[in-house]
């Protein structure tokens, strides 16, 4: 397994080893002694399963608040995707920058994103599935979620089209809005 840092602290990019042959391959996405190995200690909880019909597909910016923060374990069942996560951590040095990265079926990368960031995802190709671990369970008074076109973030997706978005992601506030209930240093 190959454990690569991104530009935000805790934000990992992760690459199973793939085992091959004319069968297919297969994989460990999740070894909870392997990640222990590189310093990943999390007790994931909960595993969803989300499926979006069309490219451009845009989920989030997401986040659940304490007490029921989630890190995440992100990775591609079927098709492309562009993962993001985005520090919301009130006075990080990195607080409202974002790093990104394309997870596919082929190339079976996953992303780890640790509580305190925000994340979404826009799908690159028709029915696209998105498989992702929690370290805590789903709780909807404690979710949260901030616009994926935010300009202050500034992300840039990569869409071929128009952002196709739940009523929810499209009305939700911008980043300057939202009161963060994360702090650096886990404060």
């Amino acid at each position: 397994m190959q454990v690569t840092e991104t530009a935000l602290p805790g934000v990992l990019l992760i690459e199973p080893a793939r085992f091959g042959d004319a069968r297919g391959f297969f994989c460990e996405s999740w070894n909870r002694q392997r990640f222990a190995d590189h310093g990943i200690d999390l007790d994931f909880v909960q595993d969803n399963h989300s499926f979006s019909v069309r490219a451009n597909t845009v989920r989030g910016l997401h986040f659940q608040a304490p007490p029921h923060a989630q890190a995440k374990l992100v990775r591609c069942g079927r098709g492309a995707l562009f993962d993001v996560a985005v520090d919301i951590r009130r006075g990080s040095p990195t607080y409202g920058q974002w790093v990104g990265a394309e997870l596919s079926f082929e190339n079976g990368r996953q992303l780890l994103i640790p509580a305190g960031f925000l994340h979404g995802f826009a799908t690159r190709s028709e029915e696209t599935e998105i498989i992702y671990k929690c370290s805590d369970y789903y709780a909807p008074d404690c979710e949260g979620a901030v616009r994926h076109d935010d300009p202050d973030i500034g992300i840039d997706w990569g869409l071929t089209g128009p952002a196709v978005l739940s009523d929810k992601d499209a009305a939700a506030p911008w980043l300057r809005d939202i009161d963060t209930p994360f702090a650096w240093g886990g404060a």
